[in-house]
C-alpha cells in the first residue's frame, strides 16, 4: 500500500506566489502518484487582513507596505510572470489589490463539499489572471458554480457571512503556530515547506517525507 500524506496548502488568494506554489504542488502530486497518496486541503491566511472592500492600487499599496518603487514592482512582476509561465500558470494585468476574506469563507464551505482546491484554483486565476475582484460575490458565485458548486447556495454564502467564526479560527491558528508567510505546506502535521518550490523540489521533499513516514 502506497504512504499517505496529508496536505496543507495555507495561502492566500491575494498571493501571487501561492498560485504558483499550488500549480508547482500539483505537478509534483501527478509525478509521484504511483508512489505516494495525498490529500490536499487549502487552510486560510491574510496578506491584507486589514483592507477594506474597494481595496487598493496595487502600486500604491506595494510602495507603502513594502517600500518599492515601480521600477522594482515591475521586475517583481516580470519575475513572477516567468515562474508562472514555467508550471503553467499565466499571469495578466494586477492593478488592484483586494480584501481576500470573502473568499476563504467560500473556501471553506467549498472544503465542506470536497471542491475547495478546485476553488482555490479558479479564484488564483480570476485574481492573478483577469484582474477580478476575488471577494466579490459575483466573482464568487460564477467560480463556485465552474467547479460544480450549487450556484444557489453559492450566493446565500458569497452575500452573507457564513463562516465567519471558522475561518478566523482557522487563520488565528496557523498563526500560533508561527506562519507569517505564504504559501506554507505542512505535510502530516509535522513536516513545513516555505516557499513557493518547484515541482522538482515538491516531489523530492514528498518522495523523502513517504519514506520516513
Amino acid at each position: 500500500m502506497k504512504p499517505h500524506l496529508d496536505i496543507a496548502f495555507v495561502s492566500d488568494v491575494a498571493c501571487p506566489w501561492c498560485a504558483i506554489g499550488l500549480s508547482s504542488l500539483e505537478k509534483a502530486i501527478d509525478r509521484a502518484k504511483d508512489d505516494v497518496d495525498v490529500a490536499v486541503h487549502v487552510e486560510p491566511f491574510e496578506l491584507n487582513p486589514e483592507m477594506g472592500s474597494e481595496g487598493a492600487d496595487l502600486l500604491q499599496y506595494i510602495a507603502r507596505k513594502y517600500g518599492r518603487s515601480p521600477d522594482q514592482v515591475a521586475q517583481t512582476q516580470a519575475m513572477i510572470r516567468e515562474r508562472g509561465a514555467a508550471v503553467g500558470f499565466d499571469f495578466g494585468p494586477r492593478e488592484h489589490v483586494w480584501n481576500t476574506f470573502n473568499a476563504h469563507r467560500m473556501l471553506h464551505w467549498a472544503a465542506l463539499e470536497g471542491r475547495a482546491v478546485a476553488l482555490k484554483s479558479v479564484l488564483l486565476r480570476a485574481y492573478h489572471g483577469q484582474g477580478r475582484n476575488p471577494g466579490a460575490p459575483d466573482v464568487l458565485v460564477e467560480a463556485a458554480a465552474s467547479v460544480g458548486l450549487d450556484p444557489v447556495r453559492a450566493k446565500s454564502v458569497a452575500e452573507g457571512r457564513e463562516y465567519e467564526r471558522e475561518v478566523r479560527e482557522r487563520e488565528r491558528h496557523w498563526l500560533e503556530m508561527g506562519v507569517r508567510g505564504v504559501p506554507f505546506v505542512v505535510v502530516n502535521n509535522q513536516y513545513a515547506i516555505e516557499g513557493a518550490q518547484s515541482p522538482e523540489a515538491y516531489e523530492q521533499a514528498l518522495r523523502e517525507i513517504a519514506k520516513a513516514a
